[in-house]
């Protein structure tokens, strides 16, 4: 390809059309070559990014959306190709309009843009930062690229953006390798690295997708005010309508490579016009939700008029009130590896789970929430006894007996594998790809030696229809399926059994918002159909608002409140379940996170809990109850007067 730089007619026309605009989109079509065959994943979208303003791209996977991102990165797959249209790049520091769809990905033209006046931040800093290099030398090598620096100096620019990117000890950090920081960090670190040549553009593709809420509150913030602080324009790639209110200034809405709807925030949000873009706000779940509201997707409303569609169902609640699982007194913790010179020093002891106690009721959805690393996944590990607590119990109840599984009893092995099942957080990784769906589903079946083929087969067939599937799919492989149905996948496995708990463990987290819907409404119709027990485990407290009876909310190994959803998110008392709250990004104008006040508090650190809520070193701690079923984790002998005062 070559370059079209201000050098004939179609060049000029484009700098005029192109003026006051940073980046101008016109007609782009792309498409991908399979087989001999093009398919085009974008259809002549056309957008505009002005300078220092903030455009959000929406849709689902599959829209498009990070093709565009790549497109304008010149970072394409081979694969790809641009069909047709204009990419206008007017960069206030070079001369005349470039059209970098023209343009070589791999020449110099290009290179000196990308990275220097145009960055990315990607989705998984895990995978995007190489884990045998510091982060001091990945930032510095961008830096180095496009700076003409000398390594002492360049080091301290480095310095000086970890710091900018509020990184604590930035002389620290720059020896710090991916692997020893925390996922807010390494994101961090991704921002520090893409703006650290300062940028004209900053595309984030996703860039909080995989953090917790609190987090992601942190990451929004601090895009927000290296926004300002730098005078950049953001294109922000996502599909979470909570942070396209809290950072866009105008909305671009993609479904399958086309333009459904485009225009100022303001507009698109209170007065969306396309069927599409409506389902998107119909599938998000929200804090107002009326009682038997229910989530409705695009698909939902796509549907044929002579469909009569689903009847809301109301909150149901648990029909009986004694336990099926108890919790008492649980604890779990781990040795890290021995520290010094050849591990010569004392090894250290991490608690994960911290004297747990609960109760999940029968026929009950029990939500837990809280922040990465809480200790929320190990609980579950102990519950499915794939690890032993160091002490405590857990009571099973079924069948007029009580079983502890925390003791490895073969008595019951079999019967409790059955009656106690798990549903994955990711749905392409937990299902085997060399394995049909036939035989994923009915594999529990032949372990527990239940039945014979003839037997599977309806039973199989039976599990498909039951979580809304075409059983003619079943001797397809799990590839072949979107997330959303490999998910559905996942759920008829664990149900092959008849357990009587599921455990839910992020089961939506890595899906788009309209499918979540479509999970969640089928997670609340099967647990009325079929009377199951639930613990949905998740950091989105929105969502568990939406399916749970019931709320756990989980810090630093212990459970720190616990109500009724309706009264916890009506009043929430501990310190920390008010700062996970304050953190939601709401899907909603009128109510936009505090950036200024956003880690402002020490509600989310439990070392800077006030008094009444200090884990004590003696675990002097004990539950003050509040009424209505409502339990909060305070120092021995606080009274509730003393807790409100």
């Amino acid at each position: 390809m070559t370059a079209s730089v201000d050098t004939g007619e179609t060049a000029t026309e484009g700098a005029k059309a192109a003026t006051g605009n940073l980046i101008t989109v016109r007609d782009l079509r792309i498409s991908f070559t399979q087989h001999g065959h093009d398919i085009e994943a974008v259809r002549g979208v056309s957008f505009r990014i002005s300078p220092g303003s903030t455009v959000a791209l929406v849709g689902e996977s599959g829209a498009g959306k990070s093709v565009i991102g790549q497109a304008i990165m010149g970072i394409l797959p081979a694969s790809a190709h641009i069909a047709g249209g204009e990419i206008l790049f007017d960069d206030p520091k070079r001369p005349g309009v470039v059209d970098l769809a023209a343009l070589d990905p791999d020449g110099r033209d290009y290179r000196s843009i990308r990275g220097g006046r145009i960055s990315v931040i990607f989705q998984e800093p895990m995978t995007s930062l190489s884990q045998f290099h510091t982060i001091g030398d990945q930032i510095s090598e961008a830096l180095f690229l496009h700076r003409d620096l000398p390594h002492k100096e360049g080091l301290k620019v480095v310095e000086e953006m970890l710091h900018l990117c509020r990184f604590p000890n930035p002389a620290e950090a720059v020896k710090r390798y991916p692997f020893e920081l925390s996922g807010g960090l390494r994101q961090r670190a991704m921002i520090a690295m893409a703006l650290v040549c300062h940028p004209a553009l900053l595309i984030a593709d996703e860039p909080t997708t995989a953090l917790d809420v609190s987090v992601q509150a942190q990451i929004l913030k601090l895009i927000k005010e290296l926004q300002g602080e730098l005078g950049m324009a953001v294109l922000i790639i996502t599909h979470d309508l909570g942070v396209v209110a809290n950072l866009a200034d105008e909305v671009v809405v993609l479904f399958h490579g086309e333009v459904m709807e485009a225009g100022r925030i303001r507009d698109i949000f209170e007065t969306p016009q396309h069927v599409y873009l409506k389902g998107l706000f119909g599938a998000v779940p929200h804090f107002d939700m009326k009682p038997g509201e229910r989530l409705v997707s695009p698909a939902d409303l796509e549907r044929k008029p002579d469909r009569k569609p689903a009847k809301p169902k109301a909150r149901r609640a648990p029909t009986q009130s004694g336990p099926l699982l108890e919790l008492r007194d649980v604890s779990k913790s781990f040795v890290a590896r021995k520290g010094g010179f050849w591990g010569t020093s004392e090894p250290e002891r991490v608690v994960a789970v911290d004297k747990v106690c609960f109760e999940i009721r029968n026929k009950e959805c029990l939500g837990l929430v809280g922040e990465s690393g809480c200790g929320k996944t190990t609980l579950s590990k102990l519950i499915m006894r794939a690890l032993g607590p160091d002490s405590g119990q857990i009571l099973f109840h079924r069948d007029n007996t009580v079983v502890d599984l925390a003791q490895k009893t073969e008595e019951h092995g079999g019967e409790l594998n059955r009656a106690v099942q798990m549903v994955f957080q990711d749905p392409f990784g937990s299902l085997n790809p060399r394995m049909t769906v036939f035989d994923i589903i009915r594999e529990p079946l032949v372990i527990h030696g239940i039945g014979d083929r003839q037997e599977h087969g309806e039973r199989v067939q039976q599990l498909m229809r039951q979580v809304r599937l075409d059983p003619r799919f079943l001797n397809r492989y799990p590839h072949s399926f979107s997330g959303g149905q490999r998910q559905r996948i996942g759920l008829a496995r664990a149900l092959a059994l008849d357990p009587n708990l599921l455990i839910l463990d992020e089961p939506v987290s890595a899906l788009d918002v309209s499918i979540q819907a479509q999970i969640l409404n089928l997670l609340k119709d099967m647990q009325a159909e079929l009377g199951l027990t639930y613990l949905f485990i998740s950091h989105n407290l929105a969502v568990v608002d939406y399916v749970a009876d019931r709320i756990l909310v989980m810090c630093a190994g212990r459970i720190v409140e616990s109500a009724p959803r309706e009264v916890l998110f009506r009043e929430p008392v501990h310190c920390y379940t008010q700062a996970l709250m304050a953190a939601v990004p709401y899907a909603d104008l009128e109510r936009k996170l505090d950036v200024q006040s956003l880690g402002a508090g020490d509600g989310m650190n439990p070392k800077h809990w006030p008094a009444p809520f200090t884990i004590a070193p003696n675990g002097a701690m004990e539950f003050l109850n509040l009424g209505e079923d409502h339990h909060v984790l305070v120092a021995s002998g606080t009274t509730e007067k003393e807790l409100r005062a």
